[in-house]
C-alpha cells in the first residue's frame, strides 16, 4: 500500500507517539532535583527514576520490535501507546520514590512497545519520496526529543513542578489513542510468524548486562560487577548473534533477521547513523553540564541554549529531499564532518563566556550536520531492504542510537570528569567527537562506494 504523505493524520500520530516517547527519555532529568526535595527521594532513587526508563527500554526494544511482526504493528503501537499513557498518569500521581521508580519502569514497557513500531509503519506504508520525506520528519522527532526534553521540562519544572512534566502526557495519549484506531490502517489477515522465545531470553540477558553496566557503571567508578556484566553481556550478545544466524540459515523465523544487513551498504549505514547520534548525546550533555557547572546558567537556560541546535536540525531534516539527488548521496558524508566542525567551534568560543551572537549560527550549522549525516542516510538504508524486514531494521535503528548514545555518556562523561576543569574536559570530549565523526563520515562514504560497485558488477 501506498500513502501520500499529504494525508498526514497517520503520520502525525506516529511521530508525536515517537516524540512523547523519545522526551521521557530526558525529561526526568532536568526534574530529578525537585523530585529529590519533594519526594525525599535518596540518590539511588532518584538514580532509578532517570535510569530505570532507558535501561528498560534498551532491554525490550528488538523483542518489541518482532512483537509488531507477530501481533501486528498497528495494535502494539496503540496498545504500547495506552501503556504508556497510563504509566505517565502514574508518575505524576506517584505518591514516593519507589512507586515512582515502579511507574517510571512500566512507562518504558510501553514506550519499547510503540517505538520501534513507528519506523516499521513507515517503511511498510509509505514508498518513495513520501517514504523519504516521511523518514526525514521521523529522524526529525526521534533526534529532537532529547532536546525538547530537557527544554519543555525547563519550562514545565520550573513553573509547576515536576508531575506535570508527566500528566501532560495524558491527555496527549488520550486523544493520539482516539485518532490512531480511526487512521492507522489494520494489517491484512495471514500467517504470523511466530516468537524466537530462545532468542528473546538470551538478548534481555545479554541487553540487561550491557546496558546495566552503562548505566550505573560510570555512577560508582567502574567496579568489578560493572565490567563483569559488560564482558558477560557481549558475550551472550554473539551468542544470540550466532543462534540467529543459524535460525535464519535453516529457514526458520529468528527474533532479530540479520538478512536485513546482507544488502551492501546496511552495515557502514547504520554503523554511522549510530555513530553520528551517539555524538549527538555526548555533545548535548557535556556542552549543558558546562553551561551550568561553569558559566553558572540555569537549567532552562541551558536547554534553551540548544534552541538553534534544534532548529538547524528541523530545518534540514524537513527540506533535504528537495534537494538535487546528488546531494543525497554528499549529504552523510558532509553533515558528520560539519557537525564536527561547527561543534568545535562552538566549544572554542564558549569556553569562559556565553556569546550569543557566534553561538546561534554554529549550533543551528552544527544540528544541520547531524541531521544531514542521518536522515538522508536511514532513508537510503530503508530503500535497500525488503519490507519483509521493516522490523529487523527499525529494531536496529531503535536500538543502536540508544546504546551507542548510553556508551557515548558512560565513555564521554568519564573523558569530561576526568578534566582539571570543565572548559578542558569539554574540549577533550570535543576531541573524540571529531575523531568519531570523521569516522561516521567515512562510514557513510562507504555506503554510495559500496552501492556503485554492486551496480556495476551486476
Amino acid at each position: 500500500m501506498t500513502v501520500k504523505l499529504s494525508t498526514g493524520p497517520m503520520l502525525a500520530v506516529l511521530l508525536t507517539g515517537q516524540t512523547m516517547a523519545s522526551m521521557d527519555g530526558s525529561i526526568v532529568s532536568v526534574a530529578a532535583q525537585t523530585i529529590r526535595a519533594e519526594l525525599g527521594a535518596g540518590g539511588a532513587a532518584v538514580q532509578l527514576i532517570v535510569s530505570g526508563y532507558l535501561l528498560t527500554t534498551g532491554v525490550l526494544l528488538v523483542t518489541c520490535a518482532r512483537l509488531g511482526d507477530v501481533f501486528g504493528h498497528r495494535r502494539m503501537f496503540l496498545s504500547g501507546l495506552a501503556w504508556f499513557t497510563l504509566a505517565s498518569l502514574l508518575c505524576g500521581l506517584a505518591p514516593t520514590a519507589p512507586l515512582l521508580v515502579a511507574a517510571r519502569v512500566l512507562q518504558a514497557v510501553g514506550a519499547a512497545m510503540l517505538l520501534p513500531q513507528v519506523f516499521s509503519l513507515i517503511q511498510l506504508l509509505w514508498q518513495g519520496e513520501a517514504r523519504r520525506r516521511a523518514i526525514g520528519l521521523y529522524g526529525m522527532v526521534l533526534a529532537l526529543g532529547v532536546a525538547l526534553g530537557q527544554i519543555v521540562g525547563g519550562l514545565v519544572v520550573t513553573g509547576l513542578g515536576w508531575r506535570p512534566a508527566f500528566l501532560i502526557n495524558v491527555p496527549v495519549g488520550a486523544v493520539l489513542l482516539v485518532l490512531g484506531a480511526r487512521v492507522l490502517p489494520k494489517a491484512p489477515s495471514g500467517e504470523r510468524p511466530r516468537l524466537d522465545v530462545g532468542g528473546v531470553a538470551v538478548l534481555t540477558l545479554a541487553m540487561v548486562g550491557i546496558v546495566t553496566a552503562l548505566v550505573f557503571g560510570p555512577e560508582y567508578g567502574w567496579p568489578l560487577w560493572a565490567w563483569t556484566a559488560l564482558a558477560g553481556g557481549g558475550c551472550l550478545l554473539a551468542a544470540f548473534l550466532a543462534w540467529e544466524r543459524r535460525l535464519g540459515a535453516r529457514g526458520r523465523q529468528p527474533l532479530l533477521d540479520l538478512a536485513a544487513l546482507r544488502p551492501r551498504g546496511v552495515k557502514p549505514g547504520l554503523a554511522a547513523c549510530w555513530i553520528v547520534m551517539g555524538c549527538y548525546t555526548g555533545f548535548l550533555l557535556t556542552l549543558t553540564l558546562h553551561l551550568q557547572s561553569s558559566l553558572e546558567m540555569s537549567p532552562l537556560a541551558a536547554g534553551v541554549a540548544f534552541v538553534p541546535y534544534a532548529l538547524g536540525f528541523a530545518l534540514l531534516s524537513l527540506t533535504w529531499t528537495r534537494w538535487p539527488a546528488w546531494t543525497h548521496r554528499a549529504l552523510p558524508v558532509a553533515g558528520p564532518l560539519a557537525f564536527a566542525a561547527a561543534g568545535g567551534a562552538v566549544v572554542l568560543l564558549s569556553r569562559t563566556t556565553w556569546t550569543t551572537a557566534a553561538t546561534v549560527p554554529l549550533l543551528m550549522a552544527a544540528g544541520a550536520g547531524h541531521a544531514a549525516g542521518y536522515s538522508p542516510l536511514i532513508a537510503r538504508i530503508a530503500a535497500l531492504v525488503e519490507p519483509r524486514l521493516a522490523s529487523a531494521i527499525s529494531a536496529l535503528n531503535s536500538t543502536g542510537p540508544l546504546l551507542a548514545g548510553v556508551t557515548s555518556v558512560a565513555g564521554l562523561g568519564s573523558v569530561y570528569f576526568g578534566a582539571p576543569g570543565s572548559a578542558d574536559g569539554l574540549g577533550r570530549v570535543m576531541a573524540v567527537l571529531a575523531g568519531l565523526l570523521v569516522v561516521a563520515a567515512a562510514c557513510a562514504w562507504l555506503v554510495t562506494a559500496q552501492r556503485e560497485r554492486a551496480v556495476a558488477l551486476n
